[in-house]
């Protein structure tokens, strides 16, 4: 089985991207939303390590984007608390996907390079896009936080050690005819 791993910066359409390849896509911020909404085990654990900020189940964004923004170590903590979580989730889609006979999987992990998931053998394709161009579409999301995207762009690796560190560039300027034309070059080179 093929992992493609899809890499970039924060707003530079890593998801769009990975749905593009027609494969199955394990998406760990849609994890993490759902682990918010759903998981007890997950609420339980963030309420104790921040009982000033969490309070009702489900999980509130409102809340730990608060947490976050009052103390800086509130995210590692987060993290320390969600990642497990998302990772065990991972596992579970991998594992699935091999006993199905998939061809390809498609990772859509943010801080993937940054948490050692990737694998020697994934290969890496980084979605460049303009950085004027993702400030502008990051600006439109409903709860659109400079001081949150900034604390998570500090966890990240820079953007350019992870172009090099890439097996292939997609070029993004948020027009779907590159980005699918690029996906279908990618996909000869690699079947």
């Amino acid at each position: 089985m093929i992992r493609l791993a899809i890499v970039g910066d924060i707003g530079s359409g890593k998801s769009y991207v990975a749905k593009q390849f027609g494969y199955p896509v394990f998406n760990a911020d849609a994890e993490v939303a759902k682990l918010y909404r759903k998981s007890r085990k997950c609420y339980s654990k963030l309420k104790k390590t921040l009982p000033n900020y969490i309070t009702s189940f489900p999980v509130k964004k409102s809340e730990l984007f608060e947490a976050i923004t009052k103390n800086e170590y509130n995210l590692k903590k987060i993290v320390r608390i969600v990642h497990p979580e998302v990772q065990s989730e991972m596992n579970n889609f991998i594992k699935k996907n091999k006993n199905k006979n998939k061809k390809i999987i498609v990772l859509d992990i943010p801080l993937l390079m940054e948490n050692k998931i990737n694998k020697k053998d994934d290969i890496l394709i980084f979605v460049d896009a303009k950085k004027k161009e993702i400030d502008k579409r990051l600006k439109k999301k409903p709860n659109f936080n400079s001081k949150i995207i900034k604390k998570f762009k500090e966890l990240q690796l820079p953007v350019e050690f992870k172009k090099r560190q890439s097996n292939f560039v997609i070029k993004n300027n948020f027009r779907n005819n590159s980005v699918k034309k690029n996906v279908k070059q990618i996909l000869e080179k690699i079947l």
